[in-house]
């Protein structure tokens, strides 16, 4: 059978995906694993591997075309197959809604008049309520002037600034401001707040950049270590809520916040608590650097069970970030600065770290928190075991 070529569901509350460009043409010879499209999801632009060697066939969406998660985009042809036809992509909400809007509406005669509601698909009244845009400002293209969700597609989204100018928000921005406002809203936060003396920290890192290929070892790679070791100690931090329940993470896969032109994404060290320092850091470079190029790929992104958010390059002392649900915590780190410290009833000056975790109460507790976060300190502080 004809291998399918999908629009790829990068996270639970992913709905759609968007063909920013076709790789290959409908036609052309493809191996398998060879990049296909680019794609831009909820979370970030990938590219859509082949699934099999053939031919590139039935390609049906566009580019610049958003469909729905699951839909069949095109097909790969073995030899000797024949093209099928695939099904049509368009959604079946904005289906339904021109059929009612090319339908005849009855009125009864002596029905007082009430106010008209503008004829709009509920896909379009989601983009149009998240966007702020008043549906009554747009002209529908859809049958009787029914507004689809096409006709706000290419909006900007108004970000007012001081001068009463807007800014333009791309896909990855507007969803990472939907989800973190639903994480905000929806998710119980506490938040646990800890200094720590980062002088081991700082001596493990100049020991891991004199070793071959550690040049690039950065403290970032430290802490998914030691978050990593953390977590496999404190397995219901690396748990999620899910349908009223917890659900316990599926590995240890520690993901990093990483700043990008198009908003902030958030790959994964799969199976960290498995891979030694030079792994994780050639990990950490890979996945950052793909993020910044725009070339993650769908797995980058996918299963993360923890998150740390590490602002201390920017001078940040120490903040407190939102959970990126369904995880049940993110750790918030700043810069190390030189601060006084007591050290056995002496005052002395010492390296310090702030620790800020912040965890989904469903999930996780005071008292658990503070255990995790206690194990964060002391793994800092003293790192034996870890070092290698």
């Amino acid at each position: 059978m004809p291998a399918e070529v999908i629009m790829p569901a990068l996270g639970m509350a992913q709905e759609t995906g968007k063909v920013l460009r076709w790789l290959k043409q409908d036609g052309e010879p493809v191996a398998k694993g060879e990049p296909l499209l680019e794609v831009e999801t909820d979370k970030v632009t990938v590219e859509i591997e082949a699934p099999a060697d053939g031919t590139l066939a039935g390609v049906r969406v566009p580019e610049g075309t958003e469909v729905p998660v699951g839909t069949v985009i095109a097909v790969v042809l073995a030899q000797g197959e024949a093209l099928a036809p695939v099904p049509d992509p368009e959604p079946r909400l904005e289906r339904e809604v021109e059929a009612v809007a090319s339908a005849p509406v009855a009125v009864a005669a002596q029905a007082p008049e009430r106010p008209r509601r503008r004829l709009a698909s509920p896909k379009a009244r989601r983009l149009a309520q998240a966007r702020g845009v008043d549906l009554d400002t747009l002209a529908g293209s859809g049958p009787n002037g029914a507004i689809v969700a096409r006709d706000l597609e290419g909006l900007q989204q108004a970000v007012t600034g001081n001068g009463g100018e807007s800014l333009e928000v791309g896909t990855v921005w507007r969803v990472m401001a939907e989800r973190t406002t639903r994480a905000w809203q929806d998710v119980p936060h506490f938040f646990l707040s800890r200094d720590v003396d980062a002088s081991r920290l700082g001596s493990w890192r100049h020991a891991a950049r004199r070793k071959p290929g550690g040049g690039q070892t950065s403290h970032t790679d430290l802490l998914v270590k030691i978050c990593a070791e953390a977590l496999r100690r404190h397995p219901r931090v690396n748990a999620s809520w899910r349908e009223g329940a917890i659900v316990p993470g599926t590995g240890v896969n520690v993901a990093i916040a990483v700043a990008t032109d198009e908003g902030l994404v958030v790959p994964v060290v799969h199976h960290a608590d498995t891979l030694d320092l030079p792994a994780i850091a050639a990990r950490r470079r890979e996945i950052v650097e793909a993020a910044r190029a725009g070339r993650l790929r769908p797995d980058d992104v996918q299963g993360g069970t923890f998150t740390i958010s590490n602002l201390g390059m920017y001078g940040v002392d120490s903040f407190q970030a939102i959970v990126n649900a369904p995880q049940a915590a993110i750790l918030a780190t700043g810069r190390i600065v030189e601060r006084p410290w007591a050290v056995a009833g002496a005052l002395v000056v010492r390296p310090v770290l702030n620790l800020t975790v912040s965890f989904d109460h469903r999930v996780v507790d005071g008292a658990r928190g503070a255990e995790f976060l206690d194990t964060l300190a002391e793994l800092i502080e003293e790192p034996t075991g870890l070092v290698a």
